[in-house]
């Protein structure tokens, strides 16, 4: 049975990485199920091959801080989305309470098992977020009373563990008369047990004194203290099929838009295109012998902060050798806390860097890069390129790329701030996964193989309060960025001061 079920899911293996639900799936299936069918009863006659083979392998398995991390990004995106809960478990990305199409329609709908539901429920539950374990958990126990009676031996919950684990949920949310309904069904089930019988027992005193707090509704809790988390998952919602608002074209040759005009479009709720005259898409040679022959396409999509986006940047041969080289070095990203660098909740990717002599494809893109912007990119003028992954619900909060304190170790290169950003989509997404510019109220959707933009620092040297910007959660698809970071030595006679200081 087992084995019939895993062969089922896996007859499209691509679609296991795009779902994040079949993701989620699968890092389960090879933490917690395969054991337990491994060491069941169902498995005797065959324990020492099945041990055997397991052994082998279960150094490779994912280990138990991946599968809470999979737990956590199906919360992250139920969030950011705004997705249903019970949408989700029954395998469709639909916002709560939303008439519209889904954010995404896989090929093939997935649904979620009960003990998959108590898994991420029980996952919030150990955070001390009850605002997400009772979503989950509510739906752990609508499926385990649906199955009632029959047991798989994959599964380490049943009914009595999510009644439990909901019942408690509800406790700490001020709900007393539904944790006590709750508990009082779990002693219908397990009627020795004598820990819920005692909360049974407590739950009725509370409401017999009338001590009980009121229950209200459930606040979502902020774990990052994201300031601008409204403003950030705004964006991160809005529809991700057009770029710019460019209509004009300038530059030889005339027809310079049509190739890449299909991407251009209004972003809702920004002005028109009638009053942002200055926003076009051009071809460039920025004066480099370098693009006479292959100009750059650009497309300008904000004037403040100026960011510009290059289409068909890179070859599908150069995403994908420059993949192929960061692969084996990928490691967990880390960000800047004081003069330090850690691991953190609010960016989750994995990253590599990669020399300019590592391969040819990397030279030949740097010379690109520093063609199309006219900046110096010698050592130790810019960083090595970072190549970076998001996975499962992959993403990265609101952030300022430039350093916003001298004690940052990006001054460790004695070369200044982070004047510029480069960041290539190497891939694309079928969801999610947009660039949002918090307070210039704007994002840009992933464009495979195109390059994104953008200057950090005034030209003043003050770093410009309208970059903070982030990285969508990945909704469908596996999301692969390569970034090149440009400092501010080195390019003083490539972008001078302003004759205004205040410029």
């Amino acid at each position: 049975r087992f084995y019939e079920k895993v062969q089922a899911l896996h007859q499209d293996p691509e679609a296991l990485v795009d779902n994040p639900l079949l993701a989620f799936g699968l890092i389960k299936r090879l933490h917690s199920d395969w054991p337990n069918i491994i060491y069941s009863d169902e498995a005797t006659e065959n324990t020492q091959a099945l041990h055997a083979g397991f052994k082998e392998v279960e150094k490779e398995l994912p280990g138990a801080e991946d599968l809470d991390g999979a737990a956590r990004a199906l919360m992250r995106l139920q969030d950011v989305y705004a997705l249903s809960v019970k949408g989700m478990v029954n395998g469709v990305f639909q916002r709560a309470g939303a008439t519209r199409p889904p954010l995404y329609s896989p090929r093939r709908r997935v649904s979620l098992s009960a003990d998959d539901c108590f898994h991420v429920g029980k996952v919030a539950y150990d955070m001390g977020d009850y605002y997400h374990a009772i979503a989950w958990l509510e739906e752990a126990v609508s499926l385990f009373r649906l199955s009632y009676g029959s047991w798989n031996p994959e599964d380490r919950s049943s009914l009595e563990d999510a009644l439990d684990h909901l019942a408690f949920s509800y406790f700490m949310a001020g709900n007393i008369s539904h944790a006590l309904s709750l508990s009082r069904e779990f002693l219908h089930y397990d009627p020795s047990n004598q820990r819920v019988a005692r909360n049974v027992v407590k739950y009725e005193k509370l409401l017999e004194m009338g001590t009980a707090e009121s229950a209200g509704p459930l606040r979502r809790p902020n774990g990052t203290r994201l300031q601008s988390r409204d403003a950030y998952e705004e964006l991160c919602q809005r529809p991700a099929g057009q770029v710019g608002l460019a209509r004009g074209c300038h530059g030889p040759p005339p027809h310079c838009c049509p190739p890449f005009h299909a991407l251009l479009g209004p972003l809702s709720p920004q002005p028109t295109p009638e009053r942002l005259p200055h926003l076009s898409c051009s071809y460039e040679t920025n004066g480099s012998p370098y693009l006479l022959l292959q100009p750059a396409k650009k497309e300008m999509v904000q004037i403040q902060p100026y960011v510009a986006l290059y289409h068909d940047f890179i070859s599908d041969a150069e995403a994908e050798t420059i993949k192929g080289l960061a692969g084996p070095w990928l490691q967990r990203s880390v960000v800047a806390s004081g003069e330090k660098q850690q691991k953190a909740e609010y960016r989750i990717s994995k990253s590599a860097w990669l020399k300019d002599t590592v391969d040819p494809a990397v030279r030949a893109l740097e010379q690109r890069i520093a063609a199309v912007t006219g900046l110096d990119l010698r050592p130790p003028y810019a960083e090595y390129l970072q190549v970076v992954n998001y996975g499962l619900g992959g993403h990265y909060e609101p952030h300022f790329d430039h350093a916003t304190s001298r004690k940052s170790p990006l001054y460790r290169m004695k070369s200044g701030n982070r004047i510029a950003t480069v960041m290539i989509y190497l891939s694309s997404v079928k969801a999610g996964g947009s660039t949002a510019f918090i307070h210039a109220n704007f994002s840009v959707p992933v464009v495979k193989n195109a390059a994104l933009f953008w200057w950090n620092l005034r030209r003043n040297g003050d770093g410009d309060g309208d970059t903070l910007h982030a990285g969508c959660p990945v909704l469908a698809g596996d999301k692969w960025v390569a970034n090149k970071w440009i400092h501010e030595h080195g390019q003083e006679f490539r972008r001078p001061c302003s004759a205004n200081p205040q410029d």
